[in-house]
Formats: C-alpha cells, sequence, structure tokens
C-alpha cells in the first residue's frame, strides 16, 4: 500500500514560486500514475495536473497550464509541482494522489491514494 505526504506549501506573494513535494512510500510508487488537486475554502476539490508512471505524459489544468509543472523522480519515490507566478486565486490546500491510469486522473477517476494536504497561500 502506497501511503503520501506532501511538504512544501506556504506563503508567498504573487508572482512568486513554490515548490510541492510528494513523498511516497512503498515499492509501487513507480509503477503509478501521480496527480496533484487543490481545493480552495468554501469550493469544491479540482484537479491541477498528472503524470504517469514513466512520466512520459502530462495533463494541466487550463488555470495552471504555463505556469505550473509536475514531475516526478521515480529513484527517489517522489513526485513534485513547480508553481510558478503564483496568484491569489491558486490559494488552497494542495492535495497528491496516485492511481492506475493517468487518462482518468483529470476527472477523478482510478485513483487509489490521497495524501493529506499541504496549504499554499498566495497574497496580493
Amino acid at each position: 500500500q502506497v501511503q503520501l505526504v506532501e511538504s512544501g506549501g506556504g506563503l508567498v506573494q504573487a508572482g512568486g514560486s513554490l515548490r510541492l513535494s510528494c513523498a511516497a512510500s512503498g515499492r509501487t510508487f513507480s509503477s503509478r500514475a501521480m496527480g496533484w488537486f487543490r481545493q480552495a475554502p468554501g469550493k469544491e476539490r479540482e484537479f491541477v495536473a498528472a503524470i504517469s508512471w514513466s512520466g512520459g505524459t502530462t495533463y494541466y489544468a487550463d488555470a495552471v497550464k504555463g505556469r505550473f509543472t509536475i514531475s516526478r523522480d521515480n529513484a527517489k519515490n517522489t513526485g513534485y509541482l513547480q508553481m510558478n507566478s503564483l496568484k491569489p486565486e491558486d490559494t488552497a490546500d494542495y492535495y497528491c494522489a496516485a492511481g492506475t491510469s493517468v487518462v482518468g486522473i483529470p476527472q477523478g477517476k482510478y485513483l487509489e491514494v490521497w495524501g493529506q494536504g499541504t496549504l499554499v497561500t498566495v497574497s496580493s
């Protein structure tokens, strides 16, 4: 069973950058697709980005395309979300999740395990 722990959240000014990490325990992480989601106060959880087990396929939400980059290092059992040009509307709890297929992640499908989340706050 894979367990996920996010880190790297914090307070940053608009226009700044943060890199979130998602550390996985368990030997099956390298065979799992991974995604990042976020939930702002009073809003539903939304898809942010996804990456296949090999790193060869990625998907992004339109709201973050060109500003965020998802990546992974299977040797370190860790996934990343590099966030640049942050905006106040990016403020949210960010969650990583692992699943069996990258294709379904944008729709929230095939996800097996979630992390506990890390808070990102972008000030204007």
